[in-house]
């Protein structure tokens, strides 16, 4: 099996159905026949045997922790074939994705959900108010602000985590 980094403005054509077909598998019709949930990602780790058989999409962005602005890296749509689970893959595209975001200028890992694998790796589960745009089917929703028990993070920088601040997206969700 190959794992390989494949940076969104570099994704074909082939790569990006591929990817929405083992998506869909993955999580039912959920996605549309689109590679990605809500909006498009900064770069893609994928598992090939020969075909893509896992997937995880990463944004790179700057959100607020209380008023304080910092980079995060946010992960998403972790997902492997059905046919090939529990032999391992979803972990390490969680590895390879938690050594990309080490090697930029974020200081923390953020996803949502609430996988063994994640403490595992070292995500905690935090309960702060988060901030985000709704996206829908149709477009654009409304400024949400709740907390989100699905919310983990993983500090990069060794930071110290406020589980009282308003963690602000400043955009969508991931």
């Amino acid at each position: 099996m190959q794992i390989e980094q494949i940076p969104e403005l570099a994704l074909t054509a082939a790569d990006d159905r591929a990817i929405a077909v083992l998506l869909e598998r993955a999580f039912s019709p959920a996605f549309n026949g689109k590679s990605y949930y809500k909006q498009r990602h900064t770069l893609r780790i994928v598992a090939r045997d020969p075909a893509i058989v896992g997937h995880i999409a990463l944004h790179f962005r700057a959100v607020l922790i209380g008023r304080t602005h910092t980079e995060i890296v946010g992960l998403a749509e972790v997902g492997t074939d059905p046919d090939r689970r529990g032999r391992g893959i979803a972990g390490r595209l969680l590895a390879d994705s938690i050594a990309v975001a080490q090697q930029s200028l974020a200081h923390w890992v953020f996803l949502f959900g609430d996988a063994p694998m994640y403490a595992a790796a070292g995500f905690r589960a935090v309960p702060n108010m988060v901030r985000h745009l709704a996206l829908t089917d149709a477009g654009t929703g409304t400024v949400a602000m709740l907390p989100d028990a699905s919310l983990m993070v993983l500090p990069l920088r060794g930071g110290t985590w406020d589980d009282a601040a308003i963690v602000d997206l400043m955009g969508h969700t991931f």
